[in-house]
């Protein structure tokens, strides 16, 4: 079987919008420049998109022209490796989803334990903010909700106090052991992270959490410029 035909009959069975690169037919071709020159071909014949270098997609079309992949297809090289998390989506595109605003930003924010520069796909430029914390899969939609809070006031769209009361909600839904672990997670966050995390589960639960009160000094204010008719709290943690 010819190269092209090959790669064609294999492309045949890729779901539309799946990315991928040459490598993903390398167990079969011997020639690197053979499948890179097939798969430009496709491209040319509109049988493919193109992503980015040496990224590649099947392309759904739609009346209004053809549909970008969805974010993961986008970044899964960039969060994933040997299907284990080494990073995770965060900004903009987690503010949308917990509900937090309703932009929708070409910016992805991807969380990782070791920076790079940044980068563009398609017509998104990926940017990349470091975790300190272990990324694992349950850990990860806690530190979606840690990232929210540590960027409070930089959220598009909404005001410090909207997205306070929905953080509050948020919060409020994790279970007991959720709540226990985003306090162990936090305490690899910024002061201010940790201090308006503990007014919310102060104002939550009734008591205060000394685990996270210890690591702070208690004569450091913090500016988040929180309502006090939505976070009573606020001021047992130096919030201003």
């Amino acid at each position: 079987m010819k190269v092209t035909e090959f790669i064609d009959n294999k492309i045949n069975r890729l779901p539309k919008g799946f990315v991928f690169t040459y490598d993903h037919f390398m167990k079969e071709v011997n020639s690197r420049e053979a499948v890179i020159k097939a798969l430009n071909r496709m491209v040319s014949k509109g049988k493919l998109a193109k992503l980015s270098k040496g990224r590649y997609y099947k392309p759904e079309r739609s009346v209004f022209g053809v549909l970008e992949p969805e974010q993961y297809q986008i970044v899964k090289d960039l969060i994933e490796k040997d299907s284990k998390p080494i990073g995770y989506v965060t900004g903009y595109g987690i503010y949308n989803s917990l509900g937090l605003t309703t932009q929708i930003s070409s910016v992805i924010q991807i969380g990782r334990s070791t920076p790079r520069p940044s980068l563009k796909r398609g017509r998104y430029r990926i940017s990349f903010v470091t975790q300190k914390n272990r990324i694992t899969k349950e850990n990860i939609p806690l530190l979606q909700i840690l990232d929210a809070v540590k960027y409070i006031k930089k959220i598009p769209d909404t005001t410090v106090a909207k997205a306070s009361v929905r953080l509050i909600s948020i919060i409020e839904g994790l279970d007991v052991k959720d709540q226990n672990r985003i306090v162990r997670l936090a305490k690899k966050y910024p002061a201010s992270t940790r201090a308006l995390l503990g007014a919310i589960l102060e104002y939550i639960l009734g008591n205060q959490n000394r685990e996270l009160m210890n690591t702070l000094n208690p004569i450091t204010k913090y500016n988040i410029n929180v309502d006090s008719r939505i976070l009573p709290t606020k001021s047992n943690w130096n919030i201003v």
